[in-house]
């Protein structure tokens, strides 16, 4: 299938199709007149593509990640490196909460200020 027709199938714009294979994300093969081509299983490829964008993963740890049999990733592999993603994620999530609580307490104070500066 043709850029457009994939886009179009996976819910997606051409420019991010063009954007996925520059980062080596998603393979296209071309025509005689530089024309990409797509094969079906393109359309679930660009799908998890957008999930893992979508869990903020960055196009590196996505090209480590996605099924390639020349990349030598096991199902295992990229559940740990999954595992070590979310672990990741959690971490950013407690220092934000922290920073909030910090936040909100340096608000509470000022609806109560102790004199007139600070």
């Amino acid at each position: 299938m043709r850029i457009g027709e994939l886009a179009a199938r996976a819910g997606v714009s051409t420019r991010s199709l063009r954007y996925y294979e520059q980062q080596n994300l998603l393979p296209a093969e071309r025509t005689s007149t530089g024309q990409r081509r797509y094969t079906e299983p393109a359309i679930d490829r660009v799908k998890l593509i957008q999930r893992l964008y979508a869990a903020n993963l960055s196009s590196r740890t996505i090209a480590e990640l996605l099924p390639c049999p020349r990349a030598g990733i096991t199902p295992q592999v990229a559940q740990s490196r999954l595992a070590a993603e979310r672990e990741r994620i959690d971490a950013q999530i407690a220092e934000l909460t922290r920073a909030r609580t910090q936040l909100t307490e340096v608000m509470a104070e000022l609806d109560h200020p102790m004199d007139d500066c600070l």
